[in-house]
């Protein structure tokens, strides 16, 4: 995928207006599926220097920065979990693979809960930027391998290391056997995905406006605003889920919502939404798997039929 010629839109996804979708459908119909994503990474104390992005905001050793996220590896992951065992949800862990190796008694717990795993590149201080294909294809292929051994899973999905991504990145996933990417933030449904290889390939919404990390430290919002947003998102999709299937993603950090001031906000999220009917408690497996099985199809159709008639 060159990046050299002018182009008007990354060419990942056709277009079809919400009204003009094919209805999706899911288990128990469903009006919502709700995923949650908890981010279990890794961050480098003194990560090797990359031209195009600096690991840390303060100069190292930033030991702020770094003791801040190893809050959520020792302390928060283990509220966190509790929250979601209360309810009956199962977590979709964008994972930096290093933690396998380096915390994987926070694995272990995640795995016994029968949680998914899909690949956040090996750590959250190592970036796609500047990395040629066949680097950035071995990192993909590493992180998958090590999800596998590890966990026994086949790595279904992607979410690129600190959200840094080249041109190539979901056709080199797709290519190593992936499913879905979460990494295009355009939807509040999943939608095809144009790889190169002509792999049947899914995007699965990921919110990046209810992600904690973004709401507390970008955003700036306070915990029972999040705890608000969270709820107001809900009320949103679940009265549209009514005509077609949407999905509610909450991406969370154990480094930021887990601590003892925040998690309320979650929890009394979480006890709201689950107290409604129609709410299917998926993975972002399951939903990437439900789609690619039931839905793709007629929304390639679809598409194709729109494209058809603008040509005429």
């Amino acid at each position: 995928m060159s990046t050299s010629a002018p182009k008007a839109d990354p060419g990942l996804y056709g277009y079809l207006p919400w009204d003009s979708r094919p209805k999706i459908t899911w288990p128990g119909n469903a009006r919502v599926a709700l995923w949650i994503a908890p981010n279990i990474e890794f961050y480098e104390y003194a990560p090797p220097a990359n031209p195009h992005r600096k690991a840390w905001p303060r100069p190292l050793p930033d030991i702020l920065g770094y003791g801040t996220r190893d809050y959520g590896n020792r302390v928060g992951h283990q509220r966190m979990m509790r929250v979601l065992d209360q309810y009956g949800l199962r977590g979709s862990v964008s994972l930096s693979t290093a933690l396998l190796q380096h915390h994987p008694e926070v694995i272990a717990m995640a795995a016994e809960r029968n949680w998914e795993f899909f690949s956040h590149g090996i750590y959250n201080t190592r970036y796609t930027y500047g990395l040629d294909e066949a680097q950035e294809r071995e990192m993909i292929q590493m992180s998958m391998e090590l999800i596998k051994t590890h966990t026994g899973q086949h790595c279904d999905g992607y979410l690129a290391p600190a959200l840094s991504h080249s041109p190539a990145t979901i056709d080199l996933f797709a290519e190593c056997g992936g499913n879905y990417t979460c990494d295009l933030f355009h939807d509040d449904q999943p939608t095809p995905v144009i790889t190169r290889s002509g792999k049947k390939f899914v995007s699965v919404p990921y919110s990046l406006e209810l992600n904690d990390t973004i709401v507390y430290v970008t955003n700036k919002i306070e915990p029972r605003r999040y705890g608000q947003m969270i709820k107001d998102a809900f009320d949103r999709l679940y009265a549209e889920g009514e005509h077609s299937g949407t999905v509610l993603c909450v991406p969370l950090h154990a480094y930021q919502v887990s601590h003892p001031h925040r998690l309320a906000a979650f929890q009394d999220a979480m006890d709201y939404i689950c107290s409604h009917d129609g709410v299917w408690k998926a993975t972002g497996r399951e939903i990437a798997q439900h789609y690619l099985d039931n839905h793709y199809d007629q929304a390639i159709a679809a598409m194709a039929a729109v494209n058809q008639e603008e040509g005429a």
